[in-house]
């Protein structure tokens, strides 16, 4: 059975086919600038060298056929034709409440994904054009929707519901929802094996850093609590997303600005975080390694503002659970900034949290999952590189073979 998952942005897609039966990842790659001009596909099989092609793509339905054609034809074939493909599973950013677990798409599917769109603008409209391509293409194998948000309806209501006056969730939706949850479920069920306990009798911190950023309670192996709200906005410091600000600053500055909510929305989104305080970079090993007198100091304040921040959720979760088995760092800056994970644990001691500084700065994603607790400390501290499009697959396997359950029944095969 060979499984295509698909996670389409807004001007992107990345893919990723795998060959269930053998446990391998055949292919994976990425088709960027979709509808702005320029755009190509980088294209990488193991063991061969990366591929990158020019390939003009006016939408996702031209970009999910360059992906088709690549995978399936010419010098950078690994399948004979797509009709190897067994099924297909997409990544959908919002599900709103009404999803809690993954599912197979039809046409009331996509309705509803349509009628919570609202709440992603941003995520839930490419992600839906993604699947209507992919069905255009491959009308005859079934497509799973695999949601960032189900992971965290767990949460109980205190800690999804917002202070704000209860009609606004009544009528709006308006509550505290999560993202990343395949990523979440992935490093929190990785943990538990490496801890040797089952995921139900564990209380981990789960860490997801990289470009967005998120963090979540899990108790008892379910989340209870997550950093992002109704939008992926809302938490800690990201790449170029503020996070958590006072909530009179956007109206403040809208006034003194003189811009719209539209304008402001981009601001936040799209020039705040690290950008906004470097003024300059986005990447962290950008801001870690700058030397420019210019932007050294707005650096290392960037740099303090995200670890200060990262501690914070840690001690404020850590008050959430009660007990901690496990801190999970996860994601491109998780798993490959030893600077900043140093900076967030630093003076843990107290509560039990002792990390070995040096096999901290030498831990990479390459290394595979590594423990950087000392073996005195009460909590493990881990650094689990995620793989959110093995979750993709292994769901869109158990739903193919009616063997499906609840994240917390299902043998997925990385609880071993």
């Amino acid at each position: 059975m060979i499984i295509l998952a698909l996670n389409c942005g807004s001007s992107s897609v990345k893919y990723q086919l795998y060959d269930w039966a053998n446990k391998l990842v055949i292919a994976k790659g990425l088709v960027e600038r979709i509808g702005i001009g320029d755009s190509f596909i980088v294209h990488e099989v193991p063991g061969k060298d990366t591929v990158r092609e020019e390939y003009e793509c006016h939408d996702h339905s031209a970009a999910i056929g360059l992906v088709i054609k690549t995978l399936s034809r010419g010098h950078t074939a690994v399948i004979d034709s797509m009709e190897q493909i067994s099924a297909v599973g997409h990544r959908v950013v919002h599900g709103g409440e009404v999803f809690a677990r993954s599912v197979l798409i039809d046409e009331e599917v996509i309705k509803t994904i349509e009628d919570v769109a609202h709440l992603a603008p941003l995520h839930n409209p490419p992600n839906l054009a993604g699947i209507k391509a992919a069905q255009k293409v491959m009308p005859n194998v079934p497509h799973v929707a695999i949601f960032d948000t189900a992971f965290h309806q767990t949460m109980p209501d205190y800690a999804y519901t917002y202070p704000v006056p209860y009609e606004w969730y009544e009528q709006y939706s308006v509550r505290r929802y999560g993202f990343h949850g395949t990523s979440h479920l992935y490093v929190s069920k990785r943990a538990a094996a490496l801890l040797g306990k089952p995921a139900k009798e564990c209380n981990i911190i789960t860490m997801h850093i990289g470009n967005g950023v998120s963090h979540t309670a899990i108790k008892n192996g379910v989340s209870v609590d997550t950093s992002m709200g109704m939008t992926p906005l809302e938490g800690a410091v990201m790449g170029t997303r503020c996070g958590d600000v006072d909530p009179a600053v956007p109206l403040f500055m809208m006034q003194k600005l003189n811009i719209d909510a539209k304008a402001m929305d981009n601001l936040l989104n799209k020039k705040s975080g690290v950008l906004g305080i470097t003024g300059r970079f986005t990447d962290r090993r950008d801001v870690i390694s700058c030397e420019d007198s210019d932007y050294k100091n707005r650096c290392r304040l960037s740099l303090e503002v995200e670890a200060y921040r990262l501690r914070k959720y840690i001690g404020s979760y850590y008050a959430v659970l009660g007990r901690v088995d496990a801190i999970v760092f996860t994601a491109g800056v998780g798993e490959n900034a030893g600077v900043i994970r140093q900076m967030a644990i630093e003076n843990l001691e107290p509560m039990g949290i002792i990390v070995d500084k040096e096999k901290n700065l030498k831990t990479f994603s390459k290394h595979g999952e590594t423990e950087i607790s000392t073996p005195e400390s009460r909590v493990k501290v881990y650094v689990i590189p995620t793989s959110e499009e093995l979750v993709f697959v292994e769901d869109v396997v158990a739903i193919l073979t009616n063997t499906y359950k609840d994240h917390t029944e299902y043998p997925y095969s990385f609880l071993k």
